[in-house]
C-alpha cells in the first residue's frame, strides 16, 4: 500500500483577506485527493517552531467569508539565515511532509526558494498580499478587497473635504507598488494620483502638482480636491506634503493615512472566488509532481510561474502606467 502523501501550508507576511478562503480550497482538494493537510501556525515561524494542525473539513468549511488567516501569518527574520532555513527544511523532514504550499508575497517566495535547495519537497506558491505586486498574476489575493475598503474610506474623505472646502492626500498601502492608488483614484474620481512610476524627477514634480492644485482651486473655490498617494511615492510623507499645499495654494490642506485598514475585514467576491481558484490549482500542480512554480490568473487563464521569476514587475508597472495614462480624465 502506497504511502498517504501529505500537504502542508503556511500564510507568511502580511495578512490578506482571502487567504482563509484559499485554506478552505486546499484542505478541501487535498482531502478529495485522499492527502493528509497540515496547516503550520504563523508563517515560517511555526514551520521552524515545528507548531502545526492537522486540517479537516469541519475547520475549513465556514470560513470562506473570513478576513485574517486561521493559522495566522508573521514576518520570519530566521528565514534570513542559513540557520533558520536549515531549522525548517529539517522540520519538513520531521513532520514527514511531501509538498507546501506558501501563501503570501515576495519575500515569502523568496523564503520558498532558500528552503528548496536544502529540502527535496515540491514547493507550491500562491499569490497572497494586497499589494499586488507579483509577476506572473493578474491579480493577488486580498486585492480586490484592500481597493474596494480604500475606496469606501476615500468616498468618506471626499464628503468631509466638500464640506469644508478642503484639500485632502489620502495615503494608501502597497509597499513599492503604486497599483493600490491607481485603481482606487481611478474608482473614487481623485484629482490626483501620486504613485513613484508616474515620478522622474521629484521636485518637478511636486512643483507641478503643487501648480495643478492651485490652479484648479482657483477656478473652483468651492470644490474639493482629493490626491490619493501610495506609499513611499515620495521622500516627504502624506501630512508634509499637505502642509506644503496648505502654504502654496492658502487652502486648508490635510492628510489622511489609510494604514492596516486596507488589510481587514470580509473578502470581496473576487478575492474568495481568485483564492479558490488558486487554491484548487495549487493542489492539481502537486498532483502533477511540479515544485518550484506559482499558481496564478491571466487573461481569464490558470498560469503558472517559476518562484524565481514571481519578482520580475518591470512588465507589469510599465502595463497600469499606461492604463493609468490612458483611462486618467
Amino acid at each position: 500500500m502506497s504511502k498517504q502523501k501529505r500537504i502542508a501550508m503556511i500564510t507568511s507576511g502580511g495578512d490578506a483577506p482571502g487567504m482563509n478562503s484559499a485554506i478552505r480550497a486546499i484542505t478541501l482538494k487535498a482531502l478529495s485527493c485522499n492527502y493528509q493537510i497540515i496547516g503550520y501556525h504563523g508563517g515560517y515561524n511555526g514551520l521552524i517552531d515545528e507548531n502545526y494542525t492537522e486540517l479537516g473539513a469541519h475547520q475549513v468549511n465556514d470560513i470562506i467569508h473570513r478576513g485574517g488567516t486561521i493559522i495566522k501569518s508573521a514576518r520570519c527574520p530566521a528565514m534570513h539565515t542559513e540557520s533558520g532555513i536549515l531549522q525548517a527544511a529539517n522540520s519538513l523532514r520531521k513532520c514527514h511532509v511531501d509538498a507546501l504550499i506558501v501563501i503570501g508575497g515576495d519575500g515569502s517566495f523568496k523564503g520558498a526558494e532558500a528552503l528548496s535547495a536544502h529540502w527535496s519537497g515540491q514547493i507550491i506558491g500562491i499569490p497572497g498580499t494586497i499589494d499586488n505586486d507579483i509577476n506572473g498574476t493578474d491579480a493577488t489575493i486580498g486585492f480586490y478587497t484592500a481597493i474596494d475598503t480604500a475606496l469606501g474610506c476615500i468616498d468618506k474623505i471626499r464628503d468631509t473635504a466638500q464640506a469644508f472646502e478642503r484639500t485632502f492626500v489620502v495615503e494608501v498601502m502597497g509597499r513599492d507598488c503604486g497599483i493600490i492608488a491607481m485603481e482606487a483614484g481611478l474608482a473614487s474620481g481623485a484629482e490626483q494620483i501620486i504613485c513613484k512610476e508616474l515620478i522622474d524627477d521629484e521636485q518637478q514634480f511636486i512643483a507641478q502638482l503643487k501648480q495643478d492644485v492651485a490652479l484648479s482651486l482657483a477656478q473652483d473655490a468651492a470644490h474639493s480636491y482629493v490626491l490619493v498617494m501610495a506609499e513611499h511615492s515620495l521622500s516627504i510623507s502624506a501630512q508634509e506634503l499637505a502642509e506644503q499645499l496648505s502654504d502654496f495654494t492658502g487652502v486648508d490642506s490635510r492628510s489622511a493615512i489609510l494604514g492596516y485598514v486596507q488589510r481587514g475585514g470580509a473578502p470581496v467576491a473576487g478575492d474568495r472566488i481568485l483564492a479558490t481558484q488558486l487554491g484548487v490549482e495549487a493542489v492539481k500542480q502537486i498532483e502533477l509532481g511540479n515544485t518550484g512554480i506559482m499558481v496564478g490568473i491571466e487573461n481569464a487563464q490558470v498560469t503558472t510561474t517559476a518562484l524565481s521569476d514571481t519578482s520580475d514587475t518591470q512588465a507589469r508597472n510599465v502595463n497600469f502606467v499606461a492604463r493609468l495614462k490612458e483611462y486618467r480624465l
